[in-house]
């Protein structure tokens, strides 16, 4: 199985960037692994919300394969322990799907389209997060799942 985390604008911060790379680099040990920044909207102070979140979603839209198993990173979302992630995670596997992607939304979250394609939503938090930062909190979480399922030492149970 491929993880592929989708997430709409670049990071500007360099700190940020270089612990995200940290992560995605000890994710690859234990599973293919890729992310992928969908280019901002151009001109996006002159769109509604709702304008916005269409353009965004027929980006994301672009960026799926019809076998893919979407999940959204929303604050509505299943909130998980990182032992439950865990074991979410090693359900995905089982089940033989070849892609499980998840999708951080621009600053208003999804279009109708989008929800209605998804598979599930996931919270990490009740708390908002700016979407730089949920970039770094995924990777770890993917991360630290990994090494649970491994029984390695990374999380202290």
């Amino acid at each position: 199985m491929t993880i592929k985390l989708l997430a709409i604008g670049k990071t500007d911060n360099k700190e940020l960037q270089t612990l995200i790379r940290t992560y995605e680099n000890r994710l690859k040990h234990y599973i293919k692994f890729e992310l992928e920044i969908i280019q901002d909207i151009k001109n996006s102070k002159n769109l509604s919300e709702n304008q916005q979140k269409e353009k965004e979603g027929a980006l994301i839209l672009k960026k799926l394969n019809n076998t893919d198993v979407l999940i959204l990173l929303d604050e509505k979302g299943k909130q998980f322990s990182s032992v439950d992630f865990s074991e979410y995670l090693q359900k995905k596997m089982n089940s033989g799907i070849k892609q499980l992607v998840f999708v951080i939304g621009g600053p208003y979250g999804f279009s109708q389209e989008i929800y209605q394609k998804a598979h599930g939503k996931i919270s990490l938090s009740t708390m908002t997060f700016s979407h730089q930062m949920v970039r770094l909190f995924v990777v770890e979480q993917l991360y630290r799942a990994f090494t649970i399922l491994k029984n390695e030492p990374y999380h202290h149970r």
